[in-house]
């Protein structure tokens, strides 16, 4: 059966504003994530075999999912559309649920991290700002008001938030992997081998940088959520995927490579897993002169792709209610769009008061790491529920739609479907100092099942009505 035209998927009359070029650099700036390469670090020699073990077990997986299932449903609201088709109302509801608190987490988590970077970029006299709790919460909150501003005038504005901030992340990773030429060529005797095939330690604690790579290497489908306000989405979004790909996995790798030599170099100095990219560019460069301006630029960059990675994180997180709004799951006042930007602004308002509460408490009354981690890992566990509604869809979805995608895309599935179940057990294991690490996991393992428990209650009491 040939692929839904675009002609028969147009989603509400939104405007259709998100070009090829749009879609690649968004991709980018989605998936690779500033702090991904100091976890991967924390694997030694071994994270160029984790990282491709990784990418052919979970990422190529998921490239071929998000690929064939969009090619299929091109629909804004992505995944959760591709799971309501395949499953029903109710798995399609919960799939829609775990991606919008997921994406109200990491929202919360990439801002909570920009304090951090802030104090990598003014320099030594600001290393107390991300411990103060007040100063750190009053600087995110007000870029969350920003930001909530800025996603009420709509993908006009932005997708040139994404595109500058994606382009930036390229450039800021071509600076990073340049790093241990400028030291070496200033007499720094590093080491730097970022292909080394070194096997992993056989522990718990490498196991669990392992289980870290889902949260490294997802969120290619996560466009789809667009596809209403993306021009030609059958073919784009599936192309935006074979493009960015490669160049995804290369700033993975020989990033990773970058932060790796510089730690080896001064192993006493513990890897930053929050800011390891402005850590490792202090380093290289220093505090003064040329070094110094090479820095502040790259580390302002990286506060750009903070910006955009939220702004396009939150966008999404506004339109799964708008699309479940269409679908009578959820009231339909969350699916009301402004007549000017065609933005659902009740969605937007409602969706930045939540971040603003996460970061209140994730900031109270814990080191800066643990509230970071603790954020951080709890996205992980409910986008990881999503992925595996996405990677059972092939396998054990509706027949009529499983005849029509290509039979070996089963096993592709069944890949992703087990390494993703092998990162979600290993989610709640602490791989940074915390205070209780017991506590940490409940806080964990508690946030996941507490959001899955009111999202079933909330949908319960809206079919029972």
């Amino acid at each position: 059966m040939p692929p839904t035209t675009d002609v028969a998927v147009e989603s509400h009359a939104l405007t259709r504003q998100l070009t090829l070029r749009d879609l690649v650099l968004t991709q980018v700036l989605c998936v690779v994530g500033s702090s991904w390469v100091g976890v991967a670090a924390g694997l030694g020699r071994a994270q160029a075999v984790v990282w491709i073990a990784a990418m052919a077990l979970f990422y190529l997986p998921m490239g071929v999912s998000v690929y064939f299932l969009n090619r299929e449903m091109p629909l804004e609201g992505g995944l959760y559309v591709w799971a309501r088709t395949a499953f029903g109302d109710a798995w399609g509801f919960m799939t829609a649920w775990n991606i919008w608190a997921y994406g109200l987490c990491v929202a919360a988590t990439i801002l909570f991290g920009i304090p951090t970077e802030m104090a990598y970029l003014i320099g030594p006299s600001a290393a107390w700002i991300p411990d103060n709790h007040l100063a750190s919460l009053a600087i995110v909150l007000a870029i969350l008001a920003g930001l909530t501003v800025a996603s009420l005038r709509g993908l006009a504005l932005g997708r040139w938030i994404h595109n500058v901030s994606g382009a930036g992340m390229i450039t800021v990773f071509a600076v990073l992997i340049l790093t241990p030429f400028w030291a070496m060529l200033h007499g720094t005797p590093l080491h730097y081998s970022p292909l080394a095939m070194a096997l992993p330690k056989a522990n718990l604690y490498s196991l669990a940088l392992m289980g870290q790579m889902f949260g490294a290497l997802c969120g290619l489908e996560y466009i789809a959520i667009l596809a209403g306000e993306a021009k030609a989405p059958t073919r784009n979004i599936g192309l935006s995927v074979v493009i960015s790909s490669p160049i995804i996995c290369a700033m993975f790798i020989l990033g990773t490579g970058a932060v790796l030599a510089f730690h080896e170099f001064q192993p006493l100095i513990k890897i930053d897993f929050i800011a390891p990219i402005p850590q490792t560019l202090r380093f290289a460069f220093g505090n003064d002169g040329l070094g110094n301006v090479i820095a502040i630029a790259a580390i302002l960059l990286v506060q750009l792709r903070l910006l955009g990675a939220t702004s396009y994180i939150f966008t999404g997180v506004t339109r799964l209610p708008m699309t479940a709004g269409w679908d009578h799951l959820i009231p339909e006042w969350f699916a009301r769009l402004s007549k000017r930007n065609q933005v659902p602004v009740n969605s937007t308002l409602v969706s930045a008061g939540i971040v603003a509460a996460l970061l209140t408490l994730g900031s109270a009354g814990v080191k800066t790491a643990e509230a970071f981690q603790v954020l951080s890992q709890a996205s992980q566990e409910l986008y990881a529920l999503a992925y595996l509604a996405m990677f059972a869809i092939p396998l054990v979805g509706a027949a009529t739609l499983r005849a029509r995608l290509p039979r070996w895309v089963s096993w592709t599935s069944a890949a992703g479907f087990a390494f993703t179940c092998f990162s979600f057990l290993l989610t709640a294991y602490p791989f940074v100092d915390v205070v209780d690490a017991r506590a940490y996991a409940a806080k964990i393992l508690g946030t996941t099942l507490l959001a899955n428990v009111v999202g079933l209650a909330f949908y319960w009491s809206r079919t029972r009505v």
